[in-house]
């Protein structure tokens, strides 16, 4: 009896093994391109043919011109957020340099078919169906960098990560786990772990904008830390990826409610545990559903749980598909929509953000098509990833309904924070053409300045603690 049930176990494995592919790492020769031919982090070099896309500065970009920026304290940027907001964006145009701050062209549906073959379908469909959507592009600009630890981590994952299935890495620690990517769900693996500083307390805040041009924004403080990615905590344990708590602190009818979050590599908890607090019941409880197509919280059914942070949890739904590398007009170097001096009734408009805010560019995206697998389900039946070859950041999704139809657009307006450094979305849009409204997130215009030097210990992060919080209210 145990021989017949080590049999049909090894061959359950075996099977197993056969139907779930492998994907290791590349070969030396390979990874030898990277701090060569290709960046550190695997983005090409060099720039394209007719110089519309620049070959690759990266730190460069800022030494010579304001290195003050690599290095400037949390306390520093925020008493020129209150005090000198002027001087802050100056210093960032400063570095930047004139030329890149006035629009090359405007995109609009008049002329769109000129410039379709770098437009998503999704940006092709706003452009048709809202006469005030534009999309103005400006000079390219390549400063996306990280830390040296980070770019050392990353070239030898490249040779040793390794992807069984879509969810199941082995092999990598605190670099991007493929920077010669050879599967889709590679791709978005490198966004999911990219660097973005140790930890934060973040000032976030979500609206809902109407057809009508109404806004209901929700204010949120997030304290997160970054497990894979963290430079001061060493090695990586193989399980968290990151920790998140938040607390809402408007509208009176949702303040004090509390959220703690943990993603993870658990597939049976769809990538991510939490927990919630509601002063209404004064109870914590286990959220049961946090992952997929489940409505985020506050969120009025705009976003879905696996649409925060424009992609994360588990991959297991959908079948991933690496169509390669183009050349695609795509948010980015948003300094503008993030200026103290604007408030959030000049940047959230009817229909989509002020075009007169946003800034495209031209830069070379890694695509990915993600559909969804027979016999699952998702509101989604495929979407289209656009992520940016420098860091590894999505900057639009095209979001497909059962039909096939364009349902939702996401754009990511990235932003490279030297001082950290990373790049990262702020703020985040998800923008539905069937309802005509929209969902903005990580708007911080009106608030303090994110705090990256902000420290946490692990404890902060559990229902014992959460529990605490919430006596204390």
């Amino acid at each position: 009896m145990l021989k017949k049930t080590q049999c049909s176990l090894a061959l359950a494995s075996l099977m197993w093994a056969i139907a779930t592919p492998i994907h290791a790492g590349v070969s030396a020769a390979e990874a030898a391109k990277l701090g060569t031919t290709l960046t550190a982090v695997g983005a090409e070099a060099a720039g394209n043919k007719d110089g519309s896309i620049p070959a690759y500065e990266g730190r460069k970009f800022y030494d010579g011109k304001d290195p003050e920026l690599l290095t400037i304290s949390h306390a520093k940027l925020e008493d020129y957020r209150k005090n000198k907001p002027d001087e802050l964006e100056s210093r960032f145009k400063k570095a930047t340099g004139p030329e890149y701050q006035n629009p090359l062209f405007e995109i609009t549906k008049a002329n769109m078919a000129q410039y379709a073959a770098k437009l998503t379908d999704g940006h092709k469909a706003m452009l048709n169906k809202y006469p005030s959507f534009k999309i103005k592009v400006y000079k390219s600009v390549r400063p996306a960098f990280f830390p040296p630890e980070i770019e050392a981590a990353t070239k030898a994952n490249a040779t040793s990560a390794s992807l069984t299935g879509t969810d199941d890495l082995k092999g990598a620690t605190l670099g991007f786990p493929f920077p010669i990517p050879k599967t889709g769900a590679e791709v978005i693996w490198n966004h999911k772990l990219k660097f973005r500083g140790t930890s934060v307390k973040r000032y976030n805040n979500q609206a809902i904008v109407k057809p009508d041009g109404s806004i209901s924004i929700t204010k949120l403080v997030e304290d997160v830390k970054f497990k894979y990615a963290n430079l001061k905590e060493q090695p990586w344990d193989g399980k968290i990826y990151t920790m998140y708590m938040s607390e809402s602190v408007a509208p009176a009818s949702k303040a004090g409610q509390i959220v703690l979050a943990q993603e993870t590599s658990d597939l049976a908890t769809g990538g991510r545990t939490a927990y919630i607090y509601s002063p209404g019941t004064a109870r914590v409880t286990r959220a049961p559903d946090v992952g997929y197509d489940n409505p985020a919280l506050n969120t009025d059914n705009e976003q879905y749980n696996d649409q925060i942070d424009v992609f994360n949890g588990a991959l297991d739904r959908y079948n991933w598909k690496l169509i390669g590398k183009k050349e695609m007009y795509i948010p980015y170097n948003s300094l503008q929509i993030n200026s103290p001096k604007l408030k959030y009734k000049d940047i959230l408009k009817p229909f989509h953000v002020n075009p007169d805010y946003a800034r495209f560019e031209l830069h070379r995206v890694w695509v990915v098509e993600a559909t969804l697998k027979a016999g699952l389900r998702h509101n989604f039946a495929k979407r289209t990833f656009y992520l940016d070859e420098d860091s590894w950041s999505i900057a639009v999704v095209d979001d497909y309904d059962i039909r096939g139809q364009i349902w939702k657009v996401q754009e990511a307006h990235l932003i490279s924070l030297p001082f950290i450094p990373t790049t990262t979305g702020i703020p985040e849009l998800i923008y539905d053409l069937q309802s005509n409204r929209y969902f903005a997130t990580t708007l911080t215009n009106e608030d303090p300045v994110s705090d990256f030097e902000a420290k946490y210990d692990d404890k902060f992060f559990t229902p014992d603690n959460l529990k605490r919080k919430a006596k204390n209210k």
